[in-house]
C-alpha cells in the first residue's frame, strides 16, 4: 500500500494480552518510519487488560516512564477493512534508543525463540485453528445472534452445518474477501459445536508470520462482525454451559535442505519429534498461564470439555494435549490443543515452539503416547488448575525460564495479579463485558 496517498494510517505493536496499542499518524510519517519517528512509553505494552498501568511496575514511575523507538516489522502495511474509511495498520516492535530490542515485547520474545532454531539452520512451520462466537452483546448478558435468514435467534448447536455457514454468508464472504486484502491465508471454515460458534484454519506458513495473521485475523473478525450488526468473541468460554473457543496450533520444523527434521519415513517420526513432543509436555504446566491467560480461561479447561488438562500426547488422538495427526510422513507434526482462543498468539508460540526446542537441546524422552480417553486416565501432569496458581507456575518454572526473558515473567505476572484484584472488585455477572472484545 501507497502510505503516502492515506488520509492517515496506524501503528501499533502488540502489548502482552495480545491488544494492539499504537498511534494514529498522518501521511508524511510513512517515509521516517524506520528512523525512529513514533516513540512510545515501554509501559504502555505491559498494561492490564482495561489498559491501565501496572502498580509497582518497574516500567512506571522507578524509570520515569520512559519512551521507547517503535519501528516496522517485516509484515509490512495492511489494509483496514473494517473501517469505512480507506487506511491501513502498519505493526511495529518496540525498542530502546540504542536499538536494543524491549524485553517486554511479546513479538520480540517469539524472535529469540525463532532465533535459536535459526542456529540450528532450521526454521519452522505453524498454522493455526482458530474458534470464535458469535453473539449479540447488546444486552446485560451475552445471547446468541440473530439467524440472519430466518429472523430468529440461534438456539441450539450446528456442528459442521452447511445451512449455518450459509445463513452468515455474508459475514464470511467479507470475512475472507478482508483476509485476502490483509495476505491472511484463510483455509477451511465450518460451523462448530457450540451455539453461533464457528472455526477457520489458517495455512502453514513461517511461524512469525503465523503470529502476525493470527493476531491481524483476530481483529479483523472482531471488526466486521461489528460491521454486520452483531459482535464476535475470541473467550475461552462465552457461555457458561457451552463449548468453549480453542486455538490449536500445528508445527513443523524443516532442515536448510527444506527437510521436514520430524519424519522418518513412518508414522511413529523421528527422535527429534519426539523429543519435541518430551520439551512440549515439561513446559506445560509451568506455561498454563500463556495458554489460559484470563479468569474466564479456566472454565474452559475442565475435565470432558474437548480442552486438554491433562499433560499427555498420542497419535490420532484429540483427547490429548498434544496429538501427533497421521497422514503423509513428509507432513509429520504436532498439534499443540491447549491453547484457548483468548491468548496472545506471540506468547503462545514463543512458550509452544521455546518448549520443543528445550526438549530438542536436552534430547528427552517422552512418556509412552496414551490410548483411550485422557480424562479416564489417572496420574498424568496436570496444568494448572485456576488462575493464581498458574501465575506462580510461570514464575517458578525452570522450563518457561529458558523460553522467556524474566522482565517478560515478571510483568506477566505482575499484570495477571493487578487483573485478578480488579475483577475482584467486579460484580462476577459483569466480567464478560471485559472480555468480550479485548481477548
Amino acid at each position: 500500500m501507497d502510505l503516502n496517498a492515506l488520509h492517515s494510517f496506524r501503528v501499533a505493536a502488540c502489548d502482552l494480552n495480545g491488544q494492539l496499542r499504537g498511534k494514529r499518524v498522518p501521511p508524511s510519517y510513512a517515509d521516517k518510519l524506520s528512523k525512529g519517528v513514533v516513540r512510545m512509553p515501554f509501559s504502555a505494552l505491559n498494561v492490564d487488560l482495561w489498559g491501565a498501568d501496572i502498580e509497582d511496575s518497574p516500567l512506571v514511575f522507578e524509570s520515569g516512564d520512559a519512551d521507547g523507538i517503535l519501528l516496522p516489522t517485516e509484515r509490512g502495511p495492511v489494509p483496514v477493512p473494517w473501517l469505512e474509511t480507506e487506511t491501513a495498520l502498519v505493526l511495529m516492535s518496540l525498542y530502546d534508543d540504542q536499538g536494543k530490542p524491549f524485553a517486554g515485547d511479546p513479538r520480540h520474545a517469539l524472535t529469540s525463540v525463532l532465533q535459536r532454531y535459526a542456529e540450528r539452520g532450521w526454521s519452522v512451520v505453524a498454522a493455526t485453528e482458530l474458534e470464535f462466537t458469535l453473539l449479540d452483546s447488546s444486552g446485560a448478558r451475552p445471547v446468541p445472534p440473530i439467524n440472519p435468514l430466518t429472523g430468529r435467534r440461534l438456539v441450539d448447536e450446528a456442528v459442521l452445518s452447511m445451512a449455518e455457514m450459509d445463513a452468515f454468508d455474508a459475514f464470511f464472504t467479507d470475512l475472507y474477501d478482508g483476509c485476502e486484502a490483509m495476505s491472511i491465508p484463510a483455509q477451511t471454515a465450518i460451523s462448530e459445536s457450540g451455539i453461533g460458534q464457528f472455526e477457520i484454519n489458517l495455512n502453514h506458513q513461517d511461524a512469525m508470520r503465523c503470529a502476525d495473521d493470527t493476531l491481524l485475523f483476530k481483529v479483523l473478525t472482531r471488526g466486521l462482525a461489528r460491521k454486520h450488526g452483531f459482535t464476535a468473541t475470541f473467550m475461552a468460554k462465552p457461555y457458561a454451559q457451552d463449548a468453549g473457543n480453542g486455538m490449536h496450533v500445528h508445527f513443523s520444523v524443516v532442515d536448510q535442505d527444506g527437510q521436514n527434521i520430524f519424519d522418518n519415513g513412518g508414522p511413529e517420526g523421528t527422535d527429534l519429534l519426539r523429543s519435541a513432543i518430551a520439551g512440549c509436555l515439561s513446559a506445560m504446566p509451568g506455561s498454563t498461564l500463556i495458554f489460559a491467560p484470563h479468569g474466564n480461561s479456566y472454565t474452559r479447561l475442565v475435565p470432558g470439555a474437548h480442552a486438554p488438562t491433562e499433560a499427555c500426547w498420542a497419535y490420532e488422538n484429540r483427547t490429548a494435549a498434544l496429538r501427533v495427526p497421521g497422514g503423509a510422513p513428509s507432513a509429520r507434526r504436532i498439534e499443540h490443543r491447549v491453547a484457548g482462543g483468548d491468548i496472545n498468539p506471540y506468547l503462545m508460540l514463543s512458550a509452544v515452539l521455546g518448549a520443543a526446542l528445550n526438549g530438542i537441546e536436552d534430547g528427552t524422552e517422552p512418556p509412552a503416547p496414551i490410548t483411550g480417553n485422557a480424562y479416564e486416565i489417572d496420574g498424568l501432569p496436570q496444568l494448572a488448575g485456576d488462575w493464581a496458581s498458574a501465575i506462580t507456575a510461570l514464575e517458578t518454572d525452570p522450563q518457561v525460564a529458558r523460553i522467556f526473558p524474566a522482565p517478560l515473567i515478571s510483568n506477566l505476572a505482575m499484570t495477571k495479579r493487578q487483573e485478578i484484584l480488579r475483577f475482584d472488585e467486579r460484580p462476577p455477572e459483569e466480567h464478560w463485558l471485559s472480555y468480550l472484545e479485548a481477548v
